[in-house]
């Protein structure tokens, strides 16, 4: 049952017996509607009431009667990017719209990476506040909250880019919006529903849990937290549906860590979450996230693990990840401080994937497949046209094995797109391993700039302790 219905149009009366207009929050002054699109309208008011909305761009009046639930919804069609306009609703009531704009729209997800701000503690964001002032950048911000059941309707406000809402707002949407804004002289709304803590499986229907059998043992291995809930869809139901009629462009997410305790399954578990979500958005919408970073989360390779499984997600299509293994300066903490170059990396993204903006470097190099050569095992990637590069005359954190199963040092040369690597402890090798460790740092980059994403060649069971069993030293 959604709950928030019955308290809605029990709010609608008036002493006269008639309903008032009611918008959700997200439709409200200051928004942004996504350009050249239909984008739903919707709220509640009188059962029969007509409710008559009119667009200033071009004076278009539509016109809808709300249902025997009390609620109505619509479809406008959006001009190309530009604004301020104004939207006005009318029926009993007349609700007028200020400052709308017309442009690009994200929802901005995930746990705490995703929401820090400079109030959080990051503290570089100072010198941006000078020129941060935009007006054709708009943040929403949906408070935490969580729910039993799907709500309609969810707290929050849109507000103008300025030094006093960027101080509360998330640092990697905000820079993700600055670099689309810039780069593409579009406004940006940016919708922020994100929640320090919080396990993917609070994040999708429950339905889509309880369903799947893996999904729903791994969500039952969530260690409960004093920090956020931990049943699944609970957040869904009160920071995502909340958003479904609403029309995005597509999504970024920053999540993974809360997960790191039971990692075996995490693609399937995120690649059913954006699922779940294009299909309550109905579009097949973009969506690109971040690879949690190095980490020192004990003696096992539970970050490792669940880094490789963010990588196998990309197999989903329209989908993309971006590598984040050198912007970490202390692997003990696991809120690295620089989200800008973050945001950037996810703007590239969509830049390039969505929007078909040309020269644009995005895609770190990915393992693509291995063979061996007279003790030599040579690395293919994808997205390393350019070639590769070491930072440093030697690269590091790549470890070879054979038989045994036992990783040690190993030598590496640059050949071109290639990499080839060898260890004499090694004679006949089987298995490479490049950053597959919880708080590898290595130096193995693209000539564009990009980390090369951390990949393992082998498939052998990672139980055995990360510890000196497994990465033998010289």
């Amino acid at each position: 049952m959604k709950r928030i219905s019955v308290i809605l149009y029990c709010l609608l009366l008036t002493r006269a017996g008639k309903a008032n207009i009611i918008l959700p929050s997200v439709i409200s002054d200051n928004m942004v509607l996504q350009q050249k699109d239909s984008v739903k309208l919707w709220g509640w008011s009188d059962v029969g009431e007509i409710v008559w909305v009119t667009t200033s761009w071009d004076n278009q009046a539509y016109s809808v009667a709300a249902t025997p639930q009390a609620n109505w919804q619509l479809k406008i069609k959006t001009p190309a990017a530009g604004g301020p306009f104004k939207l006005t609703f009318k029926g009993n009531n007349t609700i007028v719209l200020n400052n709308v704009m017309i442009g690009e729209v994200w929802v901005c997800s995930g746990q705490s990476n995703m929401q820090m701000s400079y109030n959080w503690g990051i503290k570089k964001m100072k010198s941006d506040f000078e020129s941060c002032y935009n007006k054709n950048i708009r943040f929403f911000q949906i408070p935490v909250t969580s729910s039993e059941h799907p709500q309609d309707n969810g707290n929050g406000a849109w507000s103008v880019c300025d030094t006093n809402s960027l101080k509360t707002f998330s640092a990697v949407a905000y820079y993700f919006g600055k670099r689309i804004n810039e780069d593409m002289n579009v406004p940006v709304g940016l919708i922020n529903a994100s929640w320090g803590s919080t396990s993917a499986e609070v994040w999708m229907p429950s339905s889509t849990v309880y369903e799947d059998l893996i999904i729903k043992q791994d969500a039952s291995k969530i260690v409960p937290t004093p920090y956020c809930p931990v049943e699944p869809g609970v957040v869904y139901n009160a920071m995502i549906y909340p958003l479904i009629n609403f029309t995005v462009q597509g999504a970024i997410w920053y999540q993974g860590e809360a997960n790191t305790d039971h990692p075996d399954n995490y693609s399937k578990v995120l690649t059913t979450m954006i699922n779940a979500w294009r299909s309550d958005w109905k579009k097949q919408m973009p969506f690109y996230y971040v690879q949690i970073a190095p980490y020192n989360y004990g003696d096992n390779l539970n970050g490792a693990i669940l880094r490789e499984q963010q990588t196998k997600t990309m197999k989903l299509p329209n989908t993309g990840m971006v590598v984040i293994t050198d912007l970490v300066d202390d692997t003990t903490n696991i809120h690295p401080e620089d989200k800008k170059d973050v945001g950037i990396r996810l703007a590239n993204w969509a830049l390039a994937e969505t929007y078909n903006k040309e020269n644009i470097v995005y895609a770190s190099p990915m393992y693509r497949r291995m063979k061996i050569e007279n003790g030599k095992v040579i690395i293919s990637f994808d997205f390393s046209s350019r070639g590769l590069m070491s930072t440093s005359r030697k690269v590091t954190e790549i470890y070879i094995a054979g038989s045994d199963k036992i990783f040690y040092p190993a030598s590496a040369e640059i050949d071109g797109e290639k990499l080839i690597v060898w260890s004499d402890e090694v004679k006949n090798p089987l298995a490479v391993r490049y950053e597959f460790r919880n708080a590898a740092i290595g130096n193995l980059f693209s000539k564009d700039g990009l980390p090369v994403a951390p990949f393992r060649t082998d498939h052998w069971d990672t139980d055995k302790p990360d510890n000196k069993f497994v990465y033998e030293s010289h």
